[in-house]
C-alpha cells in the first residue's frame, strides 16, 4: 500500500485556513485527517483538549524534543507548538492522507525530513484585507494586529516556495481551488 498523502496548509493568521481546512474535511471526501498540534500554551475558553491541540506542560512538551517525537516543532511567542510523529506516520502507513495546519518554520522542517509533502499557502489579495479581517475579528489589541501583520509580511515573503498559492477573498472559489489541489492526491 502507497503512504499517505502529506499536505501542508500554511499562511497567516485571519486568511481562513482553519475554515478551508474545516469545510474540506467535513465533505469526507477522502481518507484525510488533521493532525492534532501539541502547544505549551493555555487553552482559549471555546478549545478543547485533544481536538483543537493537545495541551502540555513545557516540561512534558521538552521530554518529547529529547526523545525525538515531533515530526517539527517550533517557540513562538514564548510557547511550543509541534506536530508529533505519531500523529502523522501510523495514520499515512495505512493509506491515510494527512493534513498539517503549520506556519512556514514547521513547513522547512517537514520538507526537509518529507520531501514528498504537498505545500498550500493560502492568503489574501493584499495585507490591507488582512489587516481588514484581523481588525473585524475584534480578539487582538492594536498590538497584537501590528504583530501579526509584521508576520504576515515575513510569511508571505516565503509564499513562492510552496507549492501552491490560493488568495482567499472568497470562501468558495478558495475551497474549489484546494479541492483541485487535494483531489488528485487520492487517485493514484
Amino acid at each position: 500500500m502507497l503512504p499517505g498523502p502529506l499536505i501542508i496548509v500554511s499562511g497567516p493568521s485571519a486568511t481562513g485556513k482553519s475554515t478551508l481546512i474545516e469545510r474540506l474535511l467535513a465533505e469526507k471526501g477522502w481518507p484525510l485527517r488533521l493532525s492534532v498540534s501539541v502547544t505549551t500554551r493555555a487553552a482559549r475558553p471555546s478549545e478543547r483538549d485533544g481536538v483543537h491541540y493537545h495541551f502540555w506542560t513545557r516540561d512534558r512538551f521538552e521530554h518529547e524534543i529529547r526523545a525525538d517525537g515531533f515530526l517539527e516543532w517550533a517557540e513562538v511567542h514564548g510557547n511550543f507548538y509541534g506536530t508529533l510523529q505519531h500523529e502523522v506516520a501510523p495514520y499515512r502507513s495505512r493509506g491515510m492522507g494527512v493534513l498539517l495546519d503549520i506556519d512556514v518554520k514547521g513547513w522547512e522542517q517537514v520538507k526537509a525530513k518529507c520531501p514528498e509533502v504537498v505545500s498550500v499557502f493560502i492568503r489574501t489579495s493584499s495585507l490591507q484585507v488582512l489587516e481588514q479581517r484581523l481588525r473585524s475579528r475584534g480578539t487582538e489589541t492594536e498590538e497584537e494586529i501590528q504583530r501579526r501583520l509584521r508576520g504576515a509580511a515575513a510569511e508571505l515573503a516565503r509564499a513562492p516556495e510552496y507549492d501552491h498559492q490560493i488568495i482567499n477573498d472568497n470562501l468558495d472559489p478558495a475551497l474549489d481551488q484546494l479541492r483541485a489541489i487535494v483531489g488528485p492526491l487520492f487517485e493514484r
